[in-house]
Formats: structure tokens, sequence, C-alpha cells
């Protein structure tokens, strides 16, 4: 044996046992030797489909929201929760690198049987809240462009599972291939709108900067929280950790901080590109609707409807629809995957890929689906920003686990996260449960 292949770190309780997303597990081949480059284009792809989630319909509804009702203001909510998740996703590469382990096993590993189901049950119902907002989104997507109602939407966005198995069996590169060419249709549609819309530049960068007013005003704060819920998402933690190890890096200490290195940059690189997005809906629904004093716009289908009058484009509510038809159908697609890892990697079922890849949708789509056909058109952007809070509540539930693993020498060996980065990592877990303890507060009286 190689002396200087790393053995795996010997602070886990237990052997992990079946690979990450077997199927595809280190199925992407790495060059060892060649112009750097080469090497790093070998890792583009993760980031991408963990940028979805960062731009899935749910942000749609919460930007828009933020936009109508408070101009530019929360540009900085979208810029701050892109930090935060910059860090956490980079954690995420760190420990699916160092340990061979996703999220979902090192929490079975390292927790009490109890606390592991309990911490299943809050991923999957992350996902459910996830998979509420990218049902709508596409329902609504297809409903905008094609008049399908959305009862008949629901339903066509849950053979997206057969799509995944298709693509998988082509390669994992086809899937990837799939989402950035989805997202280079959504950056094509924004970038169009964005420049009919004609922005006031001087108040776009001025919404970057930091305000009390978010903390202090309730209804901002909660649509601030809204914001952070659908950018750091708790099932995209458990995505990166596991998607990462499609690539075969090697076994070597100096393999595995080359394979760091550039999933680290992969992801920072994807991660920005979602914020241009985000901020992108957000400076067009300022730029529109706060500006003409629609202020209570937040439901996707008003949107489209109101944009062509504003722009006086008639292009402009197709281009809108498109883009969040790509948006779900992305979303949807990543979604499922990340179902898939939580479920194997709590419960360690096993099943044949395509039986659990439904079973994992359909925890996921059943309660989606019900939750969308009854409540049909009305109050589905209501709807959205609720799941988004949900997301944002749960969040804490996976950033500490994965914080803790990969601050500990024990667990993680030669890659154990250096300090400052740890510290920056609990200072970011601490203000989102700060911020959710504080949203919870103001529920209940609001409530009371």
């Amino acid at each position: 044996m190689d002396a200087r292949v790393e053995k795996l770190p010997a602070g886990w309780r237990s052997e992990r046992g079946e690979a990450s997303l077997a199927d595809v597990h280190r199925s992407i081949a790495v060059r060892g030797s060649g112009p750097g480059w080469r090497r790093a284009a070998a890792f583009v792809g993760p980031g991408y489909l963990v940028a979805v989630g960062y731009m899935d319909p749910g942000n749609w509804a919460t930007s828009i929201a933020g936009g109508s009702k408070f101009g530019y203001t929360l540009l900085v909510v979208a810029l701050v929760s892109n930090i935060m998740a910059i860090v956490l996703q980079s954690l995420c590469a760190r420990l699916a690198i160092a340990s061979g382990r996703d999220l979902a096993q090192a929490c079975r590993d390292a927790f009490p049987k109890p606390v592991a189901y309990v911490l299943w049950f809050l991923a999957e119902t992350a996902i459910i809240a996830t998979d509420i907002a990218e049902v709508i989104g596409t329902a609504i997507g297809l409903n905008l462009i094609f008049g399908i109602p959305l009862e008949l939407g629901v339903i066509i966005t849950a053979l997206d599972v057969f799509l995944i198995l298709y693509l998988q069996r082509l390669g994992f590169r086809w899937v990837e291939a799939l989402i950035i060419t989805l997202l280079g249709v959504i950056a094509v549609c924004f970038a169009i709108q964005i420049a009919l819309a004609d922005p006031n530049w001087g108040q776009v960068i001025r919404g970057f900067a930091p305000t009390t007013e978010i903390v202090t005003n309730p209804e901002m704060l909660y649509l601030a929280l809204g914001i952070l819920g659908a950018t750091v998402m708790p099932h995209n933690l458990y995505l990166h950790s596991g998607i990462v190890q499609t690539r075969a890096y090697g076994e070597t200490l100096p393999e595995k901080r080359q394979a760091l290195k550039f999933a680290t940059i992969d992801s920072t690189v994807a991660l920005m590109f979602a914020l241009l997005i985000n901020a992108s809906i957000l400076i067009l629904a300022a730029a529109t609707f706060h500006k003409t004093g629609q202020t209570e716009v937040a439901e996707l289908g008003d949107a489209h409807k109101l944009l062509g009058p504003l722009l006086g484009v008639a292009i402009a509510p197709t281009l809108f629809g498109i883009a969040l038809l790509c948006c779900g159908i992305n979303s949807t697609v990543t979604a499922t995957l990340a179902g898939q890892i939580v479920m194997e990697g709590f419960l360690k079922i096993k099943l044949a890929p395509w039986l659990r890849r439904l079973i994992t949708r359909g925890i996921a789509i059943i309660p989606a689906a019900a939750v969308t056909i009854w409540y049909g058109d009305a109050g589905t952007a209501r709807l959205l920003i609720l799941t988004q809070v949900v997301l944002s509540l749960q969040l804490s539930f996976a950033v500490f686990p994965l914080v803790m693993f990969t601050a500990d020498k024990a667990k993680m060996g030669e890659l154990v996260a250096p300090r400052w980065l740890v510290a920056f990592a609990y200072l970011i877990a601490l203000v989102i449960a700060a911020l959710n303890v504080k949203l919870l507060v103001d529920f209940v009286r609001g409530a009371g």
C-alpha cells in the first residue's frame, strides 16, 4: 500500500458502510497531472447543483415580496446570506473529502439513535418545505407559459425522478450538464429583463449597505429571514457532501487537499452566480413594482401579469415564465438527489436505485402536491414565503453538526478546518439561531 495513502480518520464510531450515492460514487475521473485548469475542470459541476438551491422558486417569492415592498433595502440580506452559504458549503466539501462521509452519514455515526432520528425527521421536513416551493414554482411556470392547470402541473413535476434515472444511467456529468444549461437560460432571461427595467444603479449599490431597520421592523425581518432561509438551505448541506464524492480524486493527502481546493473554488464561483440571479430578482421587483407604488406584489402569477404593462414589452412575462420553469425543473432534480442522500445516510436503507428515488421523491412530493392542490392559485406566495421561513428554522439543526464535525481533528485528520474558519462558521450558526429565536418571539406575539 502506498505510504502516502491517508487512512480514514479514526474519530468515527463505526464503518461508513455503503458510499454516498453509491451508483455514481467516484464515477468521474480526475487527472493526476497536466495543467491546473484541466484538473480543476473535473471538479466543475457540484457547485452548480448546490447553487440551484440558492435560487429556487422560494427565493423568487421572498425576493419579489422584499423588492416590491422595501425596494433595494434587502439586497444586503442576499449578500450576507451568500457569504454564509459560501463558508458552509466549503465545510460540506471538507467533511466529504476528509472523512469519506456525507453529512447524514456523519450525523448517524456521531449521535445516539434517537437524536439521529430527530435530525432525519427535521431534514425530511426541510426537503418537504423545499419541494413545496419547487413544485409550486414549476407548476406556476407551466401554467404561465402553456396554460396547464396547477393540479396537472404538480403531477408533471413528479416525473423528474425518471429524468434523473435516465441521465444518471448516461453518467452524472449529464445531470450536471442539464443543470448548468438551464442556469444559463435563467441568466439570459434576467439579463434581458434587468436591461428593460433600467433600475437606479445608485440605489442598487446603497441596497448592499446594512441597515438596523431590517432587525427592528418585524415585517422586514420576516422577509429577511425568508431570504436567508431561501438562500442557505438545509438540504443543500446534505446534497453537497454527497455529490462532491462523485469525483475519483484519490486517497493520498495531497490528492485530497487538491480536491478540497478545486471543490471549494467550484462552489464559491457557482454561489456568486446564484447571488447574481437572486439580486436580479430583487432588483427587478424594486425597479418595476416598488417604483410604481405596487408594494404588495408577492404572487409569482401577479408578477408575471404586471411585468408586461410596466416594462412595456410583451416578451417580459414570457422570459419570466421560462426562467421560473427552468428554475423549478433544476430545483426538483437537486431536491430528489438530496432526499436520497438524507434517507440513505440516516436510515441505511438498501434498495434498488430506482425504488430509492421513487420512495424519497414520494415522501417529499405527496405532501407538496396535496398542499398545492388544496391552496390552488390563492395564497401560493404566502405559502412559498412560509416554506422559506420553515427552512430557516430547520437550518441550525444541519449547521451546528456540520461545524462540530469539521472542527474535530479526530474525525477530520489533517484536513480539519482551521481555527479562524471554525470561529467564523460558529458565528454564522449563532447568528442564524438568534435570528430564528427573534422570529419565533415576534410570531408568537403577533399570534397572541
